[in-house]
């Protein structure tokens, strides 16, 4: 009942949110026709407009895939340096509410019925799970909100996941809000990232976990007997 209870006002929001056609003012094409109204109102309202974003991102983002539309907004809106710091703190709290809504809706009932199954899978969490995490929040073609409910099914810790993921976003967090920077050179999200650079950033994230396997292999080769 109590997962019901939350479960209801959150799908009635959503309903809402499509209902009013909401959602045609979060693209990239409604940002930039609005781009300087905003930045007027940001040089009028600074505080007001910085906050408001912070909320926007987080509440959003919890439900819908838009955080790279938010993360380009806060390059433009903000600059670069501001921008990734507010960007990268607002991603990372959604993240984690994201994370704990999938655990406190889907969590128990997933495991009481397919625990078996997912022993294996538990165990490789508790084990390498920052290091897969990590390797995740580097590739840009894993949606953020997807990670965020299906690590909330394993039993990764709440601190583990959330400073992992404030690290590993922030390569592409850099990359989305220098975007931003440049936001009339932007005419969709998918040109932010060239294959190089999305190749770049896989390697970079299994190169820690690869380290692991290897220092492991190491230590095995090294023991006596």
């Amino acid at each position: 009942m109590k997962r019901l209870a939350l479960l209801l006002p959150i799908a009635a929001l959503i309903a809402a949110f499509f209902a009013f056609g909401l959602h045609h003012h979060l693209t990239l094409d409604a940002f930039q026709a609005s781009h300087d109204s905003f930045d007027t109102w940001y040089q009028r309202q600074p505080w007001l407009v910085l906050g408001g974003y912070f909320a926007i991102f987080v509440v959003a983002t919890l439900f819908l895939p838009i955080a790279a539309l938010m993360t380009v907004i806060a390059g433009a809106l903000f600059g670069f340096w501001k921008g990734a710091l507010v960007a990268s703190f607002a991603a990372a709290l959604a993240a984690v509410l994201a994370f704990w809504l999938s655990r406190f809706l889907l969590h128990d009932t997933i495991q009481r019925h397919f625990g078996e199954r997912l022993a294996a899978v538990n165990a490789g969490v508790a084990r390498d799970g920052p290091f897969f995490l990590f390797s995740m929040r580097l590739v840009p073609v894993i949606p953020f909100f997807i990670i965020n409910l299906v690590m909330g099914l394993t039993p990764m810790q709440s601190r583990t996941f959330y400073w992992v993921t404030q690290l590993g976003m922030l390569a592409g967090i850099l990359v989305y809000v220098n975007a931003g920077t440049q936001l009339a050179e932007v005419e969709q999200l998918s040109d932010v990232f060239s294959p190089d650079l999305i190749a770049s950033l896989a390697l970079l994230g299994v190169l820690p976990l690869l380290g692991k396997k290897l220092l492991g292999l190491l230590r095995r080769r090294l023991r006596p007997g």
